[in-house]
């Protein structure tokens, strides 16, 4: 998680049952490297405790009390100045607070400080049933988003009254991801649109069964991620998997080559880059059973075909489309891997290849860390050594930035 490391981030904390939420979120964004300091309102307080987050930080909380001290006159300022802090979140954000911020009330050390910052400020409200939907509170969101303010959420769901409605604070790991893709905004892809294929297709040979492959769309995940990151609009191309898609990316879920195929054509025209890491299968039946195929039918004699090459229609010489700037394709080989990727490289009019070796265990499918060798369309050649699937993204996208340029 680069795009988090070294950030400094202000976390301030209302009070809401959600600021449970808050202490978990202190803690991943510590664990990926962001320095984060928080400040609790008097509220807050009653929820938890500045110790609480102190423990998973590493770092002093601030409370209300701080700001009646000794260093009452500078710590506002020294919290928010635009040189020490990347980013001022408020998670859980009540109707409460949201109303002080909105009409400039600076009465306890959280609404001071952010007064006082002029970094970015993101706010994750959370209240009950009724309070978030309500034209005050409404009117009060509309206020601070013309001055540039982002809100991300609240869902809708079970509230602590028993009711169920608009007003739960967003999970973790959403919220991290509109972190990442607010620090990342001004990335070297920034205003880049970037398109990426992820997961195996499953070429359906009756109702029930498929061909497919060991693919767990990991890596085209990560790259989808990593291009977040960096400031791109992404575009995720998947197959049905297991993962959770990138906050941030706009998703377009298919299942056959033909149905990727299609997809990717109609991205292409309007982006920059084309990232094929999906494991699109080779062939298919001929002929789709209209009946689940019974055993008592006997073995079936399955024809099949090839499915369509979406590299060489897309990137190829004489295709025809328009091409995105810089296409990368992914090369998965049991053998022969340089020689394979290579030729591969020349024939579809790649800029780069990536290619690896799915024999290795510690590599390849349904593993979190990948081995790959960079093949470059002028001759130029890059080993990276055993790192995680994100490290490789992150590499993936800054060659890819270079090309750009």
């Amino acid at each position: 998680m680069s795009v988090l490391s070294n950030k400094h981030i202000i976390l301030g904390v209302t009070g809401s049952i959600a600021a449970y939420k808050a202490a978990d979120l202190a803690s991943r964004l510590t664990q990926a490297g962001a320095q984060v300091d928080v400040i609790l309102t008097g509220a807050a307080e009653k929820f938890v405790t500045p110790l609480t987050f102190q423990s998973v930080t590493g770092r002093r909380a601030f409370v209300d009390s701080d700001l009646w001290g000794n260093e009452a006159h500078v710590l506002h300022v020294g919290l928010a100045a635009k040189r020490a802090a990347d980013l001022m979140m408020i998670a859980p954000c009540t109707a409460n607070t949201i109303a002080k911020l909105a009409h400039g009330q600076a009465d306890t050390l959280l609404t001071v400080t952010a007064l006082a910052t002029r970094s970015p400020l993101l706010i994750a409200p959370a209240m009950d049933g009724g309070m978030y939907d309500h034209p005050a509170t409404q009117e009060n969101i509309e206020t601070l988003k013309k001055r540039g303010v982002t809100f991300i959420g609240p869902a809708e769901g079970h509230l602590a009254s028993g009711l169920s409605g608009m007003g739960r604070m967003l999970e973790t790991s959403e919220m991290i991801g509109h972190i990442r893709i607010l620090l990342g905004r001004n990335g070297p892809l920034a205003g880049r649109k970037i398109i990426v294929t992820a997961g195996g297709t499953q070429e359906p040979i009756d109702p029930v069964r498929v061909i497919t492959n060991r693919s767990s769309g990991r890596q085209g995940y990560a790259l989808a991620r990593a291009a977040l990151d960096m400031g791109a609009q992404v575009t995720l191309i998947t197959t049905p998997t297991s993962l959770t898609p990138p906050v941030g990316a706009c998703v377009v879920n298919v299942e056959t080559a033909r149905q990727m195929l299609e997809a990717v054509q109609a991205e292409s025209s309007k982006s920059d880059v084309l990232i094929m890491a999906a494991a699109v299968a080779d062939f298919r039946p001929k002929n789709l059973a209209a009946d689940k195929i019974k055993k008592e039918s006997g073995i079936p004699q399955i024809e099949l075909e090839g499915t369509e090459d979406i590299l060489k229609t897309v990137a190829g010489e004489g295709s025809g489309n328009e091409r995105p700037r810089v296409v990368v394709g992914f090369a998965a080989e049991s053998r022969d891997l340089l020689e394979n990727a290579a030729h591969k490289l020349k024939s579809k009019g790649l800029d780069f290849i990536v290619a690896n070796d799915i024999s290795a265990q510690d590599a390849g499918f349904a593993v979190e860390t990948n081995r790959v060798t960079l093949l470059f369309a002028d001759g130029q050649k890059e080993e990276l050594p055993l790192v995680s699937k994100m490290e490789v993204a992150e590499v993936i996208l800054e060659r890819v930035a270079k090309l750009l340029e």
